[in-house]
């Protein structure tokens, strides 16, 4: 809706645990997932091996978890709560990197949990496609996602959008790059939900 202030969310470590999700996933599989970087692939290990499972079977299980599992999240906290109390004045679009296979258990995932807002799927630096959708709503905007390439993409493409980290997982807080002079980190999504208020108002 052209004039009126766009909210753009992230799912994954944003409104979804999805590294908890995606471990619960591996270890039923067989595997071990030991959190002790802020990667995905090169935490994946068989049982007692001290090297890290290929990157090609690691993507694998990422494959197999977004079209059987993703649907199985546990929700951040705060997350549905923020989206309900800025959509009384702003749009909300969820924006997710995830394959095609993914869509229709995400959609679910999302309504069951209260956040049922346009759903956007993509791959790659988000930064054109949110130019595309700020430039529709032809309005102050925010952007917040968990990791720094996908705000720095957005920042580049669409420099007058507020952009907010937020990592959900208290696990990962620690091990994730942050750049807070470039996108404030904020890991409260109450007090993220004031911050991108001012934001856009």
């Amino acid at each position: 809706m052209k004039g009126r202030p766009l909210v753009i969310v992230d799912v994954d470590e944003v409104l979804g645990l999805f590294i908890e999700g995606f471990e619960r996933f591996v270890t039923g599989r067989g595997f071990e997932f030991r959190l002790d970087r802020f990667a995905l692939f090169q935490n994946i290990f068989r049982p007692g091996e001290t090297e890290h499972l290929p990157v090609a079977e690691g993507r694998r299980l990422f494959d197999d978890f977004f079209g059987t599992a993703c649907g199985e999240l546990t929700p951040a906290p705060g997350g549905a709560e923020a989206l309900r109390g800025l959509s009384a004045r702003a749009q909300v679009v969820i924006f997710t990197n995830a394959p095609a296979q993914a869509r229709m258990l995400r959609a679910q995932w999302l309504a069951r949990h209260g956040l049922d807002y346009p759903l956007l799927l993509g791959s790659g630096p988000k930064g054109p496609a949110a130019r595309s959708l700020v430039r529709r709503a032809d309005a102050p905007a925010a952007f917040v996602d968990d990791l720094l390439p996908n705000l720095d993409s957005v920042a580049e493409s669409a420099p007058h959008v507020a952009t907010f980290q937020h990592v959900a997982d208290p696990r990962l807080r620690p091990l994730a790059p942050a750049a807070p002079e470039r996108h404030p980190r904020i890991d409260d999504w109450a007090e993220l939900a004031t911050a991108i208020e001012q934001a856009i108002s």
